[in-house]
């Protein structure tokens, strides 16, 4: 995540006072979209419907207040004046434990349950060989003629520093320890969705409708469009030889859709792609699918789950899906057949 931040200035009394006006106001509700990159490296966007656009822009900015004050503090890469993030805990392994904020101790806490869901496929700690797959896919980007493939002997070294027990998180205290020095956090199969979750909810609570959050594709619905009908959301297709570029369009009530895909970040090596989604069981990206979507009400659940399913076998994966309570799954797989959970399919348009 780089830090690039844009202006703020945002007084939440507007925000508030332009939804208690759509009580006494009749005015008809019209529909606007706000765009902004200064979170979580990514394109986000805002779509929402308000009765003038200061009311929205109002809206939009408080959104993007808030997820980049996730943004700092998930941030594995940068430092912030005055905030201890992710980068401050890793760079604090094996040398002490770090006090973070209580929205620090949540995500990690959701991570540990992330791992135990998974059996393992969605490790936080698992970022020292994450960073070695990170700066080869760059190198690689960035010099496409010399890239190569991280050396085995190094993924596998940097494989003994992945337990989950040595993260040590003191809720009572509000710290937390990386005990071995060689270990990283890495959370980027929960943090972006965890966040949507988190403003998103904040936002419900505080009275707002009709809202549509998108974070590098990570699509979060607050209740319906201005007009009463469902979001309508296209999936992108991971298949570059076919004409149509969406997999499925999905009709969105309140709830939350997500994608992972070997087509999103990659590096090619010998004319091979390699994307970014590793598995721990043999620190290579996974080839079980081509892209995996998700469909559920918590956001954070369906990041975890996106990445979780694209690391398990299909049927693995459909026992899990069906184990859990509102979630559903489309798996693209590498032969081109497309696999829905029963549920999924409601939600498509036809």
């Amino acid at each position: 995540m780089e830090a690039r931040m844009k202006r703020r200035g945002l007084a939440v009394g507007v925000v508030l006072l332009c939804f208690v006006g759509l009580a006494f106001i009749a005015s008809p509700m019209k529909r606007f979209e706000a765009q902004f990159l200064s979170v979580f490296d990514t394109v986000s966007k805002v779509i929402g419907y308000e009765k003038s656009e200061k009311c929205f822009t109002a809206v939009a900015e408080e959104i993007e207040r808030r997820l980049t004050e996730y943004h700092q503090l998930f941030d594995i890469y940068n430092e912030y004046p005055g905030i201890n993030n992710l980068k401050t805990i890793n760079d604090n392994a094996g040398v002490k434990p770090v006090q973070v904020d209580a929205k620090i101790i949540e995500l990690l806490e959701l991570c540990r349950q992330a791992y135990v869901l998974t059996d393992g496929k969605v490790n936080a700690v698992y970022g020292s060989v994450l960073s070695i797959w990170h700066d080869a896919r760059e190198e690689g980007i960035d010099d496409p003629v010399n890239a190569q493939l991280p050396e085995q002997t190094a993924l596998w070294a940097a494989a003994e520093h992945t337990d989950m027990d040595k993260l040590q998180v003191d809720r009572e205290k509000g710290t937390v320890y990386l005990t071995d020095a060689d270990m990283r956090l890495d959370v980027g199969a929960v943090a972006k969705g965890y966040a949507v979750e988190m403003v998103c909810r904040e936002l419900e609570e505080e009275g707002h409708d009709h809202i549509l959050v998108s974070v590098g594709g990570n699509v979060r619905a607050i209740g319906l469009r201005g007009d009463g009908t469902k979001w309508v959301v296209p999936v992108e297709s991971p298949y570059e030889d076919r004409e149509e570029p969406y997999l499925c369009t999905v009709f969105l009530d309140g709830m939350s859709l997500l994608s992972s895909g070997d087509y999103q970040r990659y590096y090619t090596v010998n004319g091979q792609r390699y994307h970014h989604i590793i598995d721990p069981a043999d620190n290579m990206p996974a080839g079980y699918h081509r892209a995996v979507t998700v469909l559920c009400k918590d956001s954070g659940l369906a990041d975890i789950l996106t990445t979780g399913f694209f690391l398990m076998p299909l049927e693995q994966g459909q026992k899990l899906a069906a184990s859990l309570d509102g979630v559903e799954v489309c798996w693209a797989e590498p032969d081109g057949t497309v696999v829905y959970t029963d549920g999924f399919e409601a939600y498509l348009k036809k």
